[in-house]
């Protein structure tokens, strides 16, 4: 029989991973800085002249949700925020925040803590 997992993901906290750094502009647009490390990548930047640093630009919801992360507020928190800011035109509201949390942890942007 399956173990039940009894943690909500709307009580986690996310919080920004100390491995990268980020960059907001005057007008609150967030670019999240990647060192491109490893014998492959120093390769790369010799051969294909690919650069030493990726540049992320985060778009309207996502950069709305990055600024919302604090380290103390869960994930149901920064919902009510979005909901707040973006109204209708963020649902489905749980099911995209959800995801879009777990597609920056999977990158290892985020780290998800337990309140």
């Amino acid at each position: 029989m399956a173990k039940k997992n009894d943690k909500n993901y709307l009580d986690l906290i996310p919080e920004h991973s100390s491995k990268i750094s980020y960059e907001k502009d005057d007008q609150g647009q967030v670019t999240i800085l990647i060192e491109n490390k490893g014998i492959f990548n120093k390769l790369m930047q010799i051969i294909a002249k690919k650069p030493r640093i990726t540049r992320i630009d985060l778009q309207g919801q996502g950069n709305f949700v990055w600024l919302c992360i604090d380290g103390k507020k869960t994930v149901f928190d920064i919902a009510v925020e979005v909901k707040a800011e973006f109204g209708d035109d963020a649902e489905p509201l749980l099911d995209r925040l959800v995801t879009y949390m777990h597609t920056l942890e999977k990158c290892g942007f985020v780290e998800m803590i337990n309140k």
